[in-house]
């Protein structure tokens, strides 16, 4: 609300326009704020300990399907063809087989089960987890960059006509918001990714003088 300013219009807090909504999911909400409420006092701790056991239940058998690995025999081949998808040649974990667009977890329970029966909200979730594994992982490694670039700190009395190479109009924007730190210069209007890199590196020379 700061960065963005009213302009014409307030600025509307669509959902959509959530950071990392990839991670901010309405399947694991649970999982991500129990912690939070147990707390603060929102749950119990039966409740706490409950989705406790899920996330531990989810990561087990996120860890299992990576480990396992199916060799090409005549009967699983078999099976994979009942689903409609293409054999396998080489040994193939179940978790490569899982995020094959064609193939849900209860197909993989079917080749492969789990040593204890999970329940249908934690299979959904495994496989989330697997199918989209590899967007995960960037969205958390840019979470992590995020978080980084909120730990460098802008001095109050930065001169930002010292910084070379910033456009006028990005200069006058940092002059104007005065952001404290590297994430929030980056989330202001106009302001680039390269406008952001000079800063930091301005920062970096200023810091190390």
């Amino acid at each position: 609300l700061v960065t963005k300013g009213v302009g014409g219009e307030p600025y509307r807090m669509f959902t959509s326009r959530a950071e990392h909504r990839l991670l901010l999911r309405e399947d694991n909400a649970d999982v991500r704020l129990s912690a939070f409420g147990r707390e603060i006092g929102l749950i119990d701790e039966r409740a706490a300990e409950r989705t406790l056991r899920k996330k531990e239940e989810i990561a087990h058998e996120v860890q299992r399907l990576e480990d396992t690995i199916l060799t090409p025999n005549a009967s699983v081949n078999a099976q994979l063809s009942a689903f409609g998808t293409a054999k396998i040649k080489t040994p193939t974990s179940l978790a490569k087989l899982l995020r094959r667009p064609e193939l849900s977890f209860r197909d993989i329970q079917s080749v492969s089960p789990a040593p204890t029966p999970l329940s249908i909200g934690v299979g959904a979730e495994v496989e989330i987890e697997v199918k989209y594994s590899g967007y995960i992982r960037r969205q958390e490694e840019g979470v992590d960059r995020v978080r980084h670039m909120e730990e460098a700190l802008i001095p109050n009395e930065i001169d930002y006509t010292d910084v070379q190479g910033l456009s006028n109009e990005v200069r006058e924007k940092l002059l104007t918001l005065r952001p404290r730190s590297l994430g929030q210069a980056s989330r202001i209007p106009g302001v680039t990714p390269a406008a952001v890199s000079l800063l930091a590196i301005h920062l970096k020379r200023a810091g190390a003088a």
